[in-house]
């Protein structure tokens, strides 16, 4: 529990100072967020805000997870590092895509089918990964079963493993993506899923067939580690969201959306709760829904929509919301969405 604290601390206090720093950098060299013309009218005032925020939590989460071993004395775990390298590789696609716009002066960074390309092959490259490194117990980061709320019966394979874990960076690394739209939204809403990804870990860990040899205990390979690193990125994106908030100083950019979702999704994964990633991300399942929706009935309908603008926070907007009214009120779904995936990890620990 100390490591916990150690790493969500160190990594709050790096992202807290260490954002005001960079919004500096960022200005001096006019990095700013390029705002697409067909968005809201209230969105042009962003224009010119630094953009790429996501590189200062990514490297506090790192810089936190490690100083609590280095400082506790305690060794770096296989799956931690797995998730850790998911989050670097799709930040880096992230990144690309940023500097292309900034770079360029224009809402056109990497070509989208690259950048889809980009997250399937690290995506893959973690599934593969995460099936070796088995520790004493035989256990693996990722599991070839698949997993609800808990590990199932249900064999997958090496094959559709990989493929589910695909499946998953890629849905909420883009499901983050899309809710990024107003300030802070995105943030906050990462920051309840990191939150209880550190109770499911620690809770994992306390009932670990290791620890507790019950008919109902867990099989997870690093449960406590996890939680650990969940914690880091907890803190990294409180300190930055303290920058984030309306009117932000710095947004995260596609830097920050793509390694938030991978982080959750690497998270959902090696702590094999891989199903319980829909509830306890509900809010980004919600928005990319909208968007799905209104694409499809827009094609189908021959130019009708469903929504005034999609995703759906920007149809709130136009509605007449103001954007910190929509912000509080999303994060109210996000924050029952979580507890609505917690209640379902819980309940069936109380019924098995």
């Amino acid at each position: 529990m100390r490591q916990i604290l150690m790493a969500g601390a160190i990594a709050l206090a790096f992202s807290l100072f260490g954002t005001k720093g960079l919004i500096k950098i960022l200005a001096g060299k006019g990095y700013g967020q390029i705002i697409r013309d067909d968005g809201p009218s209230s969105h042009h005032t962003k224009r010119g805000t630094p953009t790429m925020g996501g590189i200062i939590f990514i490297l506090a989460a790192i810089i936190g997870y490690s100083a609590a071993h280095i400082i506790s004395g305690n060794t770096f775990t296989a799956s931690a590092v797995l998730v850790i390298g998911l989050v670097v590789s799709l930040g880096a696609i992230g990144f690309i895509d940023d500097w292309l716009k900034v770079s360029r002066q224009n809402s056109r960074g990497l070509k989208g089918r690259y950048k889809l390309v980009g997250q399937a092959v690290f995506a893959g490259i973690f599934g593969f990964l995460g099936l070796k490194f088995a520790d004493t117990d035989a256990l693996t980061p990722i599991s070839q079963h698949l997993s609800g709320v808990r590990e199932t019966t249900i064999y997958l394979g090496s094959f559709l493993a990989i493929v589910l874990i695909i499946i998953m960076v890629m849905s909420a690394s883009n499901g983050v993506n899309l809710t990024d739209g107003l300030d802070g939204l995105a943030t906050g809403a990462t920051i309840m899923t990191f939150l209880a990804f550190v109770l499911i870990g620690v809770w994992e860990f306390g009932q670990s067939c290791a620890v507790n040899a019950a008919g109902s205990c867990y099989q997870v390979r690093d449960p406590l580690d996890l939680a650990v690193l969940a914690a880091a990125f907890a803190g990294g994106c409180t300190g930055f969201l303290w920058w984030n908030t309306a009117p932000a100083k710095i947004i995260m950019g596609d830097t920050g959306s793509l390694a938030l979702g991978a982080a959750i999704a690497g998270l959902a994964a090696t702590l094999r709760v891989e199903l319980l990633l829909i509830p306890l991300g509900g809010l980004f399942v919600i928005i990319t829904m909208s968007v799905v929706i209104q694409t499809l009935y827009f094609k189908m309908s021959g130019g009708k929509r469903v929504f005034r603008m999609a995703p759906l926070h920007h149809h709130f907007e136009l509605k007449g919301w103001a954007e910190i009214t929509v912000v509080i009120r999303f994060w109210i779904i996000a924050g029952l969405s979580v507890a609505g995936g917690l209640g379902l990890f819980y309940a069936q620990w109380v019924v098995k």
